[in-house]
C-alpha cells in the first residue's frame, strides 16, 4: 500500500530553506510521466495536481489512479494533491487518499468561506493531509483587458484573519499573476504584498499562475518567502511544441508525436523545478 508523502513538510521546509517545491496539472499519460520523469531529472519532488481541466475529462478516480501507475513505474517523489476542489471534490479526494489538498472557496463571500475552510481543515487534519486555499482572484488571460488589480489582490488583514480562523497549511495569493500566458501584459509581481503577507500569515504562500513569469521574478517570489509554485500552461504548450513538430513532417504515428510531446516537456519541467531552487542545483 502506498505511503502517503508529507506534503506539508515538503513546502514548510522549502519556506525554511528559501527555495519552492513545483505544482504541475497533469492531463494524461504522457504528461503525467513527463512531470515525474522531470522531477527525477531535477532530483526533486513535485505535487502532481488533479487539475480544473483533467477533473470534467477523467473524473478524480482515473486522474488519481493515472498518477499512481506513472508514480510506480517512474519512481519519483511525488505529492498528489487536489487542486481548486469544491467540497464534494474534497470529499471525493481524501476517501481516494490524496497527499494534499486545495479546497477552493474564494468565490464565497468572505465569513462563509471561513466556515466552510474550516470544516474542510477539520476533516482533512484528522486525515493527516494538509490544506491549501486562496484568498484574492487570480484573472484569466482572456479577462486582463477589464482587471484593476486592487479588486483581485489578497488582502493583507484578511489573510491574516483568514489563516488564523480556518487553520490552513498554506495560502493562495493574487499578487498580479494571472492564470495563461499573455502576449501584450507584461507580468508584475507585487513584492512589498508578498513580503506583507509572509509577516501577517506566518504560513508559506502559493502562486498560482506561474508560466510566462520571468526567471528573475520567479526567484524574487521565493526569496520573499513564496514556497509552492504552480504551473501549467508554460509547460503544455511545450508538449504541444513536440506534437507539431512529429505532425509538420506529415503521416507520423501518434505514437510518435506523444513521445515528441512528452520529451519536450519533460525537460522543461526538469528546468523549472531547478528554477525553483533547493534541489538538483
Amino acid at each position: 500500500m502506498r505511503e502517503k508523502v508529507d506534503a506539508r513538510k515538503l513546502v514548510y521546509d522549502a519556506r525554511a530553506g528559501g527555495y519552492a517545491v513545483g505544482a504541475i496539472n497533469h492531463h494524461n499519460d504522457e504528461t503525467a510521466q513527463a512531470i515525474l520523469l522531470g522531477a527525477k531529472d531535477a532530483g526533486a519532488p513535485v505535487f502532481m495536481q488533479i487539475g480544473r481541466a483533467i477533473i470534467p475529462h477523467l473524473g478524480i478516480r482515473k486522474a488519481y489512479e493515472m498518477i499512481r501507475r506513472s508514480e510506480e513505474e517512474t519512481g519519483a517523489t511525488c505529492v498528489i494533491h487536489l487542486d481548486h476542489g469544491s467540497y464534494d471534490e474534497v470529499v471525493e479526494a481524501l476517501k481516494l487518499g490524496v497527499d494534499s489538498i486545495m479546497y477552493d472557496g474564494a468565490h464565497l463571500p468572505f465569513e462563509e468561506n471561513i466556515a466552510t475552510t474550516r470544516k474542510v481543515v477539520e476533516a482533512a487534519h484528522f486525515l493527516g493531509v494538509p490544506v491549501e486555499a486562496e484568498l484574492g482572484k487570480i484573472p484569466e488571460v482572456r479577462d486582463l483587458e477589464s482587471v484593476e488589480w486592487e479588486d483581485y489582490y489578497t488582502d493583507t488583514d484578511e489573510a491574516a484573519r483568514f489563516v488564523e480562523e480556518t487553520g490552513i497549511d498554506y495560502l493562495a495569493i493574487s499578487v498580479g499573476i494571472f492564470h495563461g500566458i499573455s502576449s501584450t501584459t507584461e507580468p508584475k509581481l507585487d513584492m512589498e504584498r508578498i513580503e506583507a503577507l509572509v509577516e501577517k500569515t506566518g504560513v508559506p504562500l502559493v502562486l498560482h499562475g506561474v508560466s510566462g513569469l520571468p526567471d528573475e521574478m520567479v526567484r524574487g517570489a521565493v526569496s520573499r518567502g513564496v514556497a509552492k509554485l504552480n504551473i501549467d500552461t508554460e509547460l503544455r504548450l511545450k508538449f504541444r511544441e513536440g506534437i507539431e513538430a512529429v505532425w509538420s513532417e506529415g503521416d507520423r504515428h501518434l505514437e510518435a508525436a506523444l513521445s515528441e510531446g512528452r520529451s519536450r516537456m519533460r525537460a522543461e519541467v526538469s528546468r523549472k523545478l531547478r528554477l525553483f531552487g533547493g534541489f538538483g542545483g
